[in-house]
């Protein structure tokens, strides 16, 4: 990645970071749109970076944990901005802003590009791994973001807390839709994710699943988001206890990535 247009995704996101917190503590919703426009300069500036670099070139440059993490900011920075035109989520980019920047910084630590394009190889296998994992992750990240704000939200409005000023949380409807939505299409490219990496493991060393903690890791993963997913739709789970299962799905889908290497 350019070291220019890095850090300025990284100013940018970082900038937008101390908008979305001061938007929310102050209760001020000018700050909080700002946010979401500086994200939005963000994410192009790392579209433009991500170009620079040739990191969708194959192989996968994101083969590398930190290209992956790097990558999932990018994507999970777009659904955002996706999804908060759909409803009052402008709020969300307190935790979306600063999870943005960590992974920009985590990025800048990833190993030189030549020593990645060595190790990654069986192309598409490969390069459609690294994009659906990073998708996915992306996507069960804001899941877990929304779940963060919906109990935020929930716990003020069974307390009866009142706010000074104007109070600018979503709406709890808004924030379940937004939790149904990436779960749902976030476990469906985890599975996908876990599909192709066998693909890629067979194509590369022969073997239909690899003796490995992060291939163990990420089977694990998404046996806890597959019970989530079951949960949500089709015990009918409530929306509060949901919230807490995809905050506390996405911790587990953190150990298991950050605990260990990017498969294979």
């Amino acid at each position: 990645m350019s070291v220019d247009l890095h850090n300025l995704t990284a100013a940018v996101y970082l900038g937008a970071s101390v908008l979305a917190t001061l938007g929310l503590s102050l209760r001020r919703p000018a700050l909080s749109r700002a946010a979401v426009a500086a994200l939005g300069v963000g994410a192009v500036a790392h579209a433009l970076a991500f170009f620079e670099s040739r990191a969708f070139a194959l192989p996968p440059r994101g083969a590398g944990l930190s290209g992956a993490v790097d990558l999932a900011a990018w994507l999970g920075t777009l659904v955002f901005l996706g999804l908060v035109r759909r409803a009052r989520l402008h709020a969300l980019a307190a935790l979306v802003a600063p999870a943005a920047f960590l992974g920009v910084f985590f990025g800048a630590f990833g190993p030189d590009p030549e020593a990645v394009r060595a190790r990654a190889t069986g192309p598409p296998w490969a390069h459609a791994h690294v994009l659906l994992a990073s998708a996915g992750f992306a996507l069960l990240a804001v899941a877990g973001f929304a779940g963060v704000l919906y109990l935020a939200q929930h716990r003020r409005l069974k307390r009866k807390t009142r706010l000074g000023g104007r109070a600018i949380l979503p709406p709890l409807e808004a924030l379940d839709r937004v939790n149904a939505f990436t779960i749902s299409v976030g476990f469906l490219l985890l599975s996908l994710a876990l599909v192709t990496g066998v693909l890629w493991t067979h194509a590369t060393a022969g073997v239909v699943w690899p003796r490995s903690p992060h291939a163990n890791a990420a089977l694990v993963a998404w046996g806890v988001y597959a019970l989530l997913v079951g949960a949500r739709f089709l015990a009918r789970q409530g929306a509060a206890q949901a919230a807490r299962t995809a905050v506390a799905g996405f911790a587990v889908l953190v150990v298991a990535v950050a605990g260990v290497g990017l498969w294979p």
